[in-house]
């Protein structure tokens, strides 16, 4: 008798060992979402799209796809209060590590081509039509106000902007509404060049920018200081994004403040894109995050970067309609409005150098880039402001 219970007790105990498995546990949705976070690795390593942002959004969404018991009580998902995954999802629940990337863009920022041809500002704010666009028509599918804002802001191509607008307005949306804009940022050379020939002729793809000007020193100091108080005074609910992106800059342009410069512009914002990455990955657990919301989300996000796209290209042809000859502007940089830098610009490199190898566009296109965003901050505190 004695040892049938022993028998008892270890099958019992191997039960229970098997219930904890992931094996036990595991879903069909935590294996397609394996599957996506396998895809973005390989798109990040083979085609090199972005591999800073999808190695570790690829490998956080397989870690956040390892099925458990989740009535356990283990503590290791990253939606349990206490796991280390949600100690650090805090900064994305919160809004902390967008602001934090936007002080290491504006310490890695030359703002010169901007400030070299300021006319080139209008393309930034042109490709924030696809942000608007995508308002409504989440409004149309019957997303709320608050929630419709969030996913509008995916037009914007700015993955620090959406999760910072997204963790104010439509908390329960930010791994969907995260995942899909970097998607679409990784995405840039694949989408934008078919609508960048669809929308210009041979002729406009010929056409050659006068280089820009020197920007003295003295201006580009300057420019971060009036940029906040200019950018800011007109909307104050972009100051978190805007004021440490033009925080940044300063640090950069002053020349005496380089150790901070070089810390926010690697060392920081390393970090801070390791964390956002891995817990952003990690909030698609299938559990949640496989929903028809979800599926929406993504469909809305493309739209909206398409008709970014549109917009800032047709914008650019509509300067042309009001420019003399001579100061003309090639509208392939039109793409660049939205503010996935630098990729964004690089596509306009690259589709003009197609049609005539030494005509560069780069530094054109980089201040299109860089008021693209500027220009998704100041959407997103539009947003944000009639929204809460």
């Amino acid at each position: 008798m004695e040892d049938i219970g022993i028998f008892q007790f270890i099958y019992q105990q191997l039960s229970e060992f098997i219930g904890f498995t992931a094996f036990a546990n595991v879903t069909w949705g935590h294996i397609v979402m394996i599957c996506v976070g396998l895809f973005f690795i390989n798109l990040a390593i083979t085609k090199h799209y972005e591999p800073l942002l999808l190695i570790p959004i690829g490998f956080g969404i397989i870690i956040g796809n390892i099925p458990f018991a989740e009535d356990a009580g283990l503590q290791i998902g990253i939606y349990e209060e206490g796991s280390v995954l949600n100690q650090l999802y805090f900064g994305v629940q919160h809004g902390l590590y967008p602001p934090l990337i936007f002080l290491g863009i504006g310490a890695m920022t030359d703002f010169s081509s901007l400030l070299s041809k300021p006319k080139l500002v209008f393309l930034g704010a042109a490709a924030q039509f696809g942000i608007f666009a995508a308002y409504a028509f989440s409004l149309l599918l019957g997303f709320a106000p608050e929630q419709a804002g969030a996913i509008a802001i995916i037009g914007g191509a700015d993955g620090p902007t959406a999760i910072f607008l997204s963790s104010n307005l439509a908390p329960e949306f930010i791994g969907p509404i995260a995942i899909a804009a970097y998607s679409y940022m990784a995405l840039v050379p694949v989408i934008q060049p078919p609508v960048m020939r669809l929308l210009t002729t041979k002729k406009e793809r010929l056409i050659r920018m006068k280089p820009p000007r020197a920007v003295p020193k003295q201006e580009k100091i300057i420019f971060p200081i009036v940029g906040i108080l200019l950018t800011t005074f007109i909307m104050p609910t972009a100051l978190p994004l805007l004021g440490m992106l033009f925080f940044g800059n300063l640090l950069k342009e002053s020349g005496v403040t380089n150790r901070l410069a070089e810390t926010a512009r690697s060392s920081l914002i390393d970090i801070v894109t390791i964390f956002l990455g891995l817990t952003v990955g990690a909030s698609t657990q299938a559990t949640v995050f496989l929903t028809k919301e979800s599926l929406m989300i993504f469909g809305l996000g493309a739209g909206a970067f398409i008709i970014a796209t549109f917009s800032g290209v047709l914008f650019a042809k509509l300067m042309n309609v009001f420019s003399k000859e001579g100061n003309k502007v090639n509208p392939l940089i039109g793409n660049s409005g939205v503010s996935a830098v630098p990729d964004s610009a690089r596509v306009s490199q690259h589709v003009g150098l197609e049609y005539d190898k030494t005509n560069h566009l780069l530094m054109h296109a980089m201040a299109a880039n860089v008021s693209g965003v500027i220009g998704s901050a100041i959407a997103a505190g539009i947003l944000l402001s009639f929204l809460t």
